[in-house]
């Protein structure tokens, strides 16, 4: 498999994005319930797709990375914080979320932020690696935030220096 092309999402993007989403949802992730049909839209109001880096591999979307503001406040800009990563199941293993982090580390870099910041579920040990493989380190633990399929799960707050 070749190295992924990283780019910044597009509005045709969305629903294929969306297909993405739906196809890779997971309690090993994902807080929300699983989407049900009608679907809406990818992009909303909160996430434009300027707010998204997306990886292509033979011209096919096969990842997507949400950098955001970590909250609204003018005192809190330079933060961004990751609120979506995903990689379609037959793209794993071969670097794509790992590229797509670095490229939200530079982008948010680009965009002026001194800390990028994430939250993820306690039990998702994939992800917690990777994380911080790519610099991440624990900054908070919030225990049992969460109720998931009948299990109680930690919340893990992480974040890095850019």
């Amino acid at each position: 498999m070749s190295e992924p092309y990283i780019r910044t999402a597009l509005p045709d993007d969305d629903e294929e994005l969306g297909a993405l989403d739906r196809a890779t949802w997971s309690h090993l992730h994902a807080v929300m319930p699983r989407p049900q049909p009608p679907y809406g839209s990818f992009f909303n109001e909160r996430h434009a797709p300027g707010d998204h880096l997306v990886a292509e591999l033979d011209r096919r979307i096969v990842g997507y990375i949400r950098l955001a503001f970590a909250s609204p406040l003018a005192c809190n800009t330079h933060v961004r914080q990751i609120q979506g990563l995903a990689v379609a199941e037959d793209a794993r293993g071969h670097g794509v979320g790992r590229a797509l982090i670095r490229a939200a580390v530079e982008e948010a870099r680009r965009r002026g932020a001194r800390r990028l910041t994430l939250r993820v579920l306690g039990h998702n040990t994939p992800a917690r690696k990777l994380y911080a493989a790519e610099g991440f380190a624990v900054e908070g633990v919030l225990p049992e935030e969460f109720l998931l399929d009948g299990e109680y799960v930690d919340d893990v707050l992480m974040g890095r220096s850019l």
